[in-house]
């Protein structure tokens, strides 16, 4: 329970910041995007705004276990990339993030449809924990569907989040990505073979003042789990 508030808390508190746009768009070809936001948020955006058409629409999904669904809309700041994966880090704590692109007008008015994850073990099992701040114990979790790699996660702009856990490919070696608009991860993987058992780093970060350079400290875990042939 502790570990899910603390998901969602960091998860709202990302979301709930309202993003203003100012498009200069009378030398450029435009089209108008949809604009939606979080429930908690509806008073930021208006129903469609104009956008240059070299940004693109996006639509962007992301679900937190079974029960927190948060749906953003509108206009690409940059040019528009498409990203999908998911990220299991405790047996019914799932994070599935899917962010997709169109570049003519309205395109992004249809809802985002997005399979539920499979809960079929696949023979994979990484290390698994948490932690939006302070020390995070990682403990085997068996993974299922298409999350056959062992996932480290790390955010360092707004809070300072490590995560470890089960994932899909391409959730893999991500660099600076913006997962929302305020919150950028960097991952690293490996597959679920006796490289397991030797070293993964995890940063752990105490929640100190910026200018506090943060600790590391080295996990060990001994597993001789294997991927499925």
């Amino acid at each position: 329970m502790e570990v899910t508030m603390s998901w969602f808390l960091v998860l709202k508190s990302l979301l709930a910041v309202c993003i203003i746009s100012h498009l200069s768009v009378s030398s450029v070809e435009s089209y108008a995007c949809i604009q939606e936001e979080p429930p908690f948020n509806k008073e930021c955006y208006p129903n469609s705004s104009t956008c240059e058409s070299s940004k693109g629409c996006f639509s962007l999904w992301l679900e937190l276990g079974a029960h927190q669904t948060y749906v953003q809309k509108g206009c690409s700041e940059d040019s528009c990339t498409g990203l999908a994966f998911s990220v299991t880090v405790e047996r019914h704590l799932a994070l599935s993030y899917d962010h997709r692109c169109c570049y003519t007008e309205h395109c992004n008015k249809e809802p985002i449809k997005v399979p539920a994850l499979s809960s079929e073990p696949n023979g994979v099992e990484c290390p698994a924990c948490f932690s939006g701040c302070g020390t995070c114990r990682p403990v085997l979790l068996k993974c299922t569907g298409e999350e056959t790699m062992c996932i480290k996660a790390t955010a360092r702009d707004i809070i300072k989040l490590q995560a470890m856990g089960c994932a899909t490919k391409t959730a893999c070696n991500l660099k600076n990505v913006t997962i929302t608009d305020n919150l950028k991860f960097d991952t690293s993987c490996v597959n679920g073979s006796p490289l397991l058992s030797s070293r993964l780093l995890l940063q752990h970060h105490a929640c100190l003042p910026a200018a506090t350079l943060p600790a590391m400290t080295v996990m060990e875990l001994s597993s001789g789990t294997v991927s499925p042939q």
